[in-house]
């Protein structure tokens, strides 16, 4: 951005907060409270969460080399501690968040 003018990339700033304005807000015009929702967004809404996790594993995963020693074992305690957080508290960004938080701790300081 920097061969770019200030009034460019305010428009540019301001085109970006407008499309998200615009996704964040067409749903609740879209789908108001007196209506029932569509049977396929409803199926959405009950697939897409544990698709997205999911996703997110394999992409976390991608590039974890079992064969080489003590690669995958930040990963796999990381992993565990955030499925057994959540299975025992039931709070999603409470177990992804100590899931970081102890992964980020093993890359740092002992799996170097």
């Amino acid at each position: 951005m920097d061969n770019l003018t200030l009034t460019e990339q305010c428009i540019i700033i301001g085109m970006c907060a407008a499309g998200t304005m615009i996704c964040r807000f067409l749903p609740f015009i879209i789908f108001s409270r007196n209506s029932k929702l569509p049977n396929f967004i409803v199926y959405l809404g009950s697939v897409l969460p544990l698709s997205v996790f999911g996703m997110l594993l394999v992409y976390c995963l991608k590039d974890v080399d079992p064969s080489a020693p003590g690669h995958g074992a930040a990963e796999v305690i990381a992993i565990t501690v955030t499925v057994l957080v959540h299975m025992y508290k039931r709070n999603m960004m409470l177990s992804i968040a100590l899931g970081t938080i102890i992964y980020m701790i093993e890359v740092q300081f002992i799996f170097r």
